[in-house]
């Protein structure tokens, strides 16, 4: 066995380093021939959940529906990366129970170290008033309890943060430490 299905649920701040993180571990699962899957958060909405909005409802309703394909994906034996910002705790949870083999990963850096890296600008329209319910600025963001990993993204390299992730999955069992 070279590997178990699993989802890998990257969550954090816009700009704290999800996407850097799960785009370098998917390129290490791919050099050791692993069956994957990438689910941005991103890409997602453009596609399977183009329509929805940002209130609460419709964020819980996209994290639903990414946690819905990655549990299909997962299932069938397919390391799932997901990388969203997903700033509900309790919608987490509730997919997470759905999955079961799942591991999150807190992808964590200080507001003001996320506002520096936003190429998007997204921070300053959002504290300017042009992005309504914009998470951490003017809407919240919750962070887990007891992540499965937690990678400190202002502090670690991103070879450091990408280690964990793979030490985490080889200790728990998801993948074959050789």
């Amino acid at each position: 066995m070279k590997q178990r299905g699993v989802t890998v649920w990257f969550t954090g701040l816009s700009g704290a380093g999800k996407t850097t993180i799960s785009k370098a571990v998917a390129e290490r699962l791919r050099s050791w021939d692993c069956k994957i899957e990438v689910l941005d958060g991103d890409i997602v909405r453009q596609n399977l959940t183009k329509g929805l909005g940002f209130s609460k409802e419709d964020r819980d309703e996209n994290i639903r529906r990414i946690g819905f394909v990655a549990h299909l994906l997962t299932r069938n034996g397919v390391i799932v990366l997901v990388s969203a910002i997903s700033p509900y705790r309790a919608i987490r949870e509730e997919v997470k129970a759905r999955i079961g083999d799942f591991a999150e990963v807190f992808v964590n850096a200080p507001l003001s170290v996320c506002e520096d890296r936003d190429v998007k600008g997204l921070y300053k329209k959002a504290r300017s008033g042009e992005i309504p319910n914009f998470t951490g600025v003017s809407d919240p963001y919750e962070p887990p309890l007891s992540p499965t990993v937690e990678c400190r993204t202002d502090l670690e390299s991103e070879e450091e943060s990408v280690n964990k992730v793979l030490d985490t999955l080889k200790s728990m069992g998801y993948l074959a430490d050789d």
